[in-house]
C-alpha cells in the first residue's frame, strides 16, 4: 500500500523540533492564559463537543475542561511524544497520532479548533486543510492564528519555509460562503494579566 509523502513542515513537527517544541511549552501559566482566553471564546456558545487539530501536549484542551469538564475533548496531533504525554492522562474521548490530512474519522464535532496550526502548514495544503475542518465541525470552527491581510513567510527559530502569516478566516470563509463570522479578538503578548503570543482570533458558524 502506498503511502503519501509527508509535507517538509510536517516532517519538521513530527521529528526532533516537534519534541523540542513540547519540552518548551511546559508552562502552567499558558494553561491559565488560555483559560481566559476561551472564556471569551465561549461566552455567547454553548458545546458539548471539540475537536483540536495539532493540540500538542494539551494546554488549550486542558484549559477548556477547566472552564466546562463536561465538554468531549477530542485531537489529533501528529508528533509522538507530544501526542503520548497528552494521551497518558486519559481527558480525551477520541485522540489520534496523526497528519490532518490522514485522518479517517468521519465523525462531527461542535466546534474544530486550529490554534497555532495554520501558520505552520504548507501553502499548497491549506484548501486540503480547510476541507477537513469543514467536515469535522458539527456548528463551529475557531481560527487564532498569526494575521496578515498580506501572505508573508516568517523566518521561525531560524528555520524558513516553516511560518505563514496571511488571513486564513477570510480564505475559508471564500472556500465555504455558508460559514459566518460571528465573533473574533485579539490577545496581545505584553497583555499585563494573561498574555499569550500576538493571536488573532475568529469564530465561524455553519
Amino acid at each position: 500500500m502506498l503511502t503519501r509523502e509527508l509535507t517538509e513542515q510536517e516532517i519538521f513537527w513530527k521529528e526532533e523540533f516537534g519534541n523540542q517544541y513540547t519540552n518548551r511549552n511546559n508552562n502552567a501559566e499558558l494553561i491559565k492564559n488560555n483559560i481566559n482566553l476561551f472564556q471569551k471564546i465561549f461566552k455567547n456558545i454553548s458545546v458539548d463537543s471539540i475537536f483540536e487539530i495539532g493540540c500538542n501536549r494539551g494546554l488549550n484542551l486542558k484549559a477548556i475542561k477547566s472552564i466546562n469538564s463536561n465538554i468531549s475533548l477530542n485531537g489529533l496531533e501528529i508528533n509522538k511524544y507530544a501526542f503520548d504525554l497528552l494521551n497518558s492522562e486519559n481527558i480525551c474521548q477520541n485522540l489520534y497520532n496523526s497528519s490532518i490530512f490522514d485522518l479517517k474519522d468521519c465523525s462531527q464535532y461542535d466546534l474544530v479548533i486550529s490554534k497555532g496550526v495554520l501558520i505552520h502548514i504548507n501553502p499548497e495544503k491549506l484548501n486540503d486543510f480547510y476541507k477537513k475542518m469543514n467536515e469535522l465541525s458539527k456548528k463551529y470552527i475557531l481560527i487564532a492564528e498569526y494575521y496578515s491581510r498580506d501572505i508573508r513567510e516568517i523566518t521561525y527559530r531560524g528555520n524558513t519555509n516553516k511560518l505563514f502569516k496571511r488571513d486564513f478566516c477570510s480564505e475559508i470563509m471564500s472556500l465555504f460562503p455558508n460559514l459566518k463570522l460571528i465573533d473574533y479578538g485579539f490577545i496581545y503578548h505584553k497583555d499585563p494579566l494573561f498574555p499569550l503570543d500576538d493571536i488573532s482570533w475568529f469564530l465561524l458558524e455553519k
